[in-house]
């Protein structure tokens, strides 16, 4: 597999898109066969895509708008970047569901039907990334729907798209398209594995509760009363200051860590709803137990260097080519400047392949031995060989 990178600043979106082209096929030496593609949400995303379509016509273009970009030593929340992938040792398709809410059952199997390697089995390791729509919700069914749908053939890595953290307007894309409430899926099947990581760094801060009354993204009641009042005895017992008109700074630092065997997957609260409920940025199961949970700046950092390890070690003795690194934009926005120190961390493991990534409104990761599918404030690192 070929691989190239590719990121601008530049405001203007088409020229923004066609220096993404030009830039991908010089590192390529030619046309890519595939494009992913994350773009802040300041950019006209119909004219970026344009511009790089027109520019790259053989490709498959998926991507989504993001929270936060990088590419090896360069990092910000303005930016576009690209990751152009080639090769005759791979072959590439698309999946897309134009709508997600009613059906995830259903979304998968429109995702699935542009996938060529559950009847053609050339390449033996099957892989998709998964961009998502995360504000129509379902995102965790959906992934679990996608993994019946292909019969567990297949590793997902990916996430859902993200407006800086505004909540308003996230899109996924599909070539020139650019969708809302929908998810796109980049199919890769290659004669190598991709190594996918998954590591959060967060513990249980405080007693069990059960979720004794939930609705989608709305955490109604926690032992029987309302959520709200969970978090406010946790932050009196912990001596924090949680303001129910604006409690994201608390937020940030206190996540939820639903029970999930022996380790936790994590839902981000958003906001306090007059009722005393908790919208959060994904559902939380009822009748599930749940933890209040921490983490700090060492354990981020870590997380995401055991993350970027456990994908190398999937690759056997394969060499890095490049990696796509997702984590959360709350994990950002917690971390502030010393993200770049969780970004440095797996740079610092790949042995000199190239990083891209972006901050995302939850992570996807399916990989063998990792079933949770859907997370928040999660390290999901993806490399591919060489």
């Amino acid at each position: 597999m070929k691989t190239a990178t590719a990121s601008t600043d530049v405001l203007d979106a088409q020229e923004a898109g066609r220096g993404l082209a030009g830039e991908i096929q010089r590192g390529l030496g030619g046309q890519p066969k595939a494009i992913m593609v994350f773009a802040a949400p300041s950019y006209d995303h119909e004219a970026l895509l344009a511009a790089l379509v027109a520019e790259c016509p053989e490709a498959l273009v998926v991507g989504a708008s993001s929270a936060g970009e990088f590419l090896n030593q360069q990092r910000g929340e303005g930016l576009a970047c690209a990751l152009g992938l080639a090769g005759e040792d791979v072959r590439f398709g698309v999946g897309v569901a134009r709508e997600i809410t009613s059906d995830a059952a259903e979304a998968a199997r429109q995702i699935v039907s542009g996938f060529s390697g559950l009847a053609d089995y050339t390449f033996p390791y099957r892989s998709a990334l998964v961009m998502a729509d995360a504000l129509a919700g379902h995102a965790d069914v959906l992934v679990d729907e996608l993994t019946l749908a292909t019969g567990g053939q297949y590793q997902f890595f990916g996430g859902g798209a993200g407006d800086n953290a505004q909540f308003q307007r996230t899109s996924v894309f599909c070539g020139r398209e650019v969708l809302n409430g929908a998810a796109v899926a980049l199919e890769i099947l290659t004669e190598k594995p991709i190594g996918v990581g998954v590591r959060h760094g967060w513990a249980p801060a405080s007693a069990p509760f059960r979720v004794t009354e939930a609705d989608g993204m709305r955490l109604i009641s926690l032992n029987g009363l309302p959520a709200a009042e969970a978090f406010e005895a946790h932050a009196t017992t912990t001596a924090q200051a949680l303001d129910r008109a604006a409690p994201i700074p608390f937020f940030l630092h206190n996540i939820i860590g639903i029970e999930a065997g022996e380790s936790h997957r994590l839902r981000v609260p958003l906001a306090i709803l007059d009722d005393g409920s908790v919208l959060c940025a994904a559902e939380v199961p009822q009748g599930s137990v749940v933890y209040i949970m921490r983490a700090s700046v060492a354990s981020a950092v870590e997380a995401a260097q055991e993350a970027t390890q456990a994908a190398l070690a999937a690759l056997g003795d394969n060499k890095p080519q490049a990696a796509l690194f997702f984590d959360c934009v709350a994990t950002r926005l917690r971390m502030g400047d010393q993200f770049g120190e969780e970004v440095g961390v797996v740079r610092g493991e790949l042995s000199g392949a190239d990083l891209l990534g972006c901050n995302t409104h939850g992570q996807i990761a399916r990989a063998e031995g990792q079933f949770e599918g859907f997370h928040n404030c999660t390290a999901v690192v993806a490399v591919l060989p060489e």
